[in-house]
């Protein structure tokens, strides 16, 4: 039996919650208190990171070099999250947002953050993902690295933009989702887009009010207008508008149209039909109302149509920069046969068209291939070739029964990275050099250390700053096959 006076003290340090000390506990925090700390990283979403004796905490809104006072929020074994309560000294990065509703919203995940500490974050990633997960030598990544490519204008540089558009009890919200959730924050300006969005929303939600046109509540899966798709061609200022909706049609779709045309850039109107129960924003049924199908851009001197379902960068000043840079890297002669896997509209392959002795072009989804035939004919270019298909299936194909070996195999995969099927045919191949595109730091690194692994050496490493304000980072490297390497 305990004796009083020992359970009496236990009772005490239990009600001081000092038990962490007495007990053989891994986490030194406590949800709800508050801890002072020093933000000495970034997480993949924007998070500041900093240790209490060595625990990790992740803290939305902080950036590193922040000295803060934290809430915790949340506790799991090996690391917490926690909420800013305090600044005690700010970050030198650290500035005043230009959007009101940045600290709200999910869009800008870095606006706090001075656009050179957005840069020197974005190059310590890709080069500690390189280094930690691609298991490359440090020093090599030091010498081989080039800076990053900087955005000329940081702000109202995208050319496609989502809002969602909610029921809130009988109220309409068109914006974007808050962080980590499906609430709406209403957003007057959005800084990183296209000004003249602000128009075409402000028109639509007029005739949704005034002609009694409910939106998409999806927890009941009612209501009719889901999303509006905006996308603006760079070159010509103009822009294509798409509705999603829950149905089969839309009333006074004639009225909308007609209010919609006399904007004076917007140049098509369509409807995209979406009745599923999904986080999926487009259906697979589009619906052309007014104007032309395809949106006309150029890269350069090279024109391309853009189908709504067809992806296309959002960011064309540094997508000029990105093309160049991965121009430069093929070392391309006029003599060489190249393959563009992954290729979507083939905006990469007509752009290395001109330098190459032929591209051959390969991406699985049918919309993106018919834009890229169009798009060959549209510039004149005939040595370009596209095929619909896995990667991982065509190449080998097009290799092993047609005898179509590549000198430089451009890959520019989703997210995700490439499939491993794929890595082994193009370590099967053998071209002399591979260049990877990538939208994901993480997967590149995986991917990399593959074909290092199998008779790659990486040559070359450069940053592009394709997403302004958000952590994302598009990434472009270069690999040699060793039996070539100078």
């Amino acid at each position: 039996m305990i004796g009083q006076d020992i359970k009496d003290y236990l009772i005490q340090i239990l009600e001081r919650r000092d038990i962490r000390k007495y007990m053989k506990r891994e986490c030194p925090v406590v949800k709800n208190e508050i801890y002072e700390l020093e933000i000495t990283n970034l997480g993949a979403n924007g998070e500041g990171i900093g240790r209490i004796d060595g625990y990790t905490l992740f803290v939305r809104g902080a950036i590193p070099g922040d000295k803060i006072r934290v809430k915790i929020i949340k506790t799991k074994k090996k690391y917490g999250y926690g909420i800013v309560a305090d600044i005690i000294e700010p970050s030198n990065d650290r500035i005043s947002p230009i959007c009101p509703v940045a600290n709200k919203c999910g869009g800008c995940s870095l606006q706090h953050m001075s656009y050179e500490g957005q840069l020197k974050y974005k190059e310590s990633l890709i080069k500690e993902s390189l280094i930690r997960i691609g298991e490359i030598d440090e020093a090599l990544i030091e010498e081989i690295s080039e800076p990053i490519i900087r955005a000329n204008n940081p702000y109202y540089y995208r050319n496609k933009v989502q809002f969602p558009v909610r029921d809130n009890n009988g109220r309409i919200e068109i914006g974007f989702y808050a962080k980590s959730s499906h609430r709406i924050v209403e957003t007057p300006r959005c800084y990183i887009q296209d000004t003249y969005n602000e128009e075409i929303i402000a028109t639509i939600k007029k005739f949704m009010i005034d002609n009694q046109i409910t939106a998409y509540n999806e927890f009941k899966h009612s209501g009719l207008i889901r999303h509006i798709l905006i996308r603006k061609g760079a070159t010509r200022d103009k822009f294509h508008v798409t509705i999603v909706i829950n149905g089969k049609k839309l009333q006074k779709i004639k009225l909308l149209t007609e209010n919609l045309m006399k904007l004076t850039k917007v140049e098509a109107f369509s409807l995209n039909v979406n009745q599923e129960k999904t986080n999926v924003v487009l259906g697979k049924q589009m619906i052309n109302i007014e104007g032309p199908t395809y949106l006309i851009d150029n890269i350069k001197d090279i024109s391309y149509q853009i189908s709504p379902l067809s992806f296309y960068q959002v960011n064309p000043a540094q997508t000029v920069k990105l093309y160049d840079k991965v121009l430069e890297y093929t070392g391309l002669t006029g003599t060489e046969t190249v393959y563009d896997l992954y290729c979507g509209i083939g905006t990469i392959s007509l752009f290395l068209a001109k330098s190459a002795k032929e591209v051959h072009g390969v991406e699985i989804i049918d919309q993106a291939i018919n834009d890229a035939r169009e798009n060959a004919k549209l510039n004149n270019i005939k040595n370009a070739f596209f095929y619909i298909g896995k990667s991982e299936e065509v190449m080998p194909e097009l290799y092993v029964k047609k005898g179509i070996k590549a000198d430089v195999v451009v890959v520019d995969p989703p997210r995700k990275g490439c499939d491993e099927t794929l890595l082994k045919a193009m370590i099967e191949m053998a071209p002399k050099t591979i260049v990877y595109v990538s939208c994901d730091p993480g997967t590149l690194a995986r991917d990399v250390k593959y074909l290092c692994g199998q008779g790659y050496i990486l040559d070359k490493v450069c940053g592009c700053d394709m997403f302004c304000h958000s952590t994302h980072v598009e990434t472009v490297v270069r690999l040699c096959l060793k039996e070539s390497a100078k």
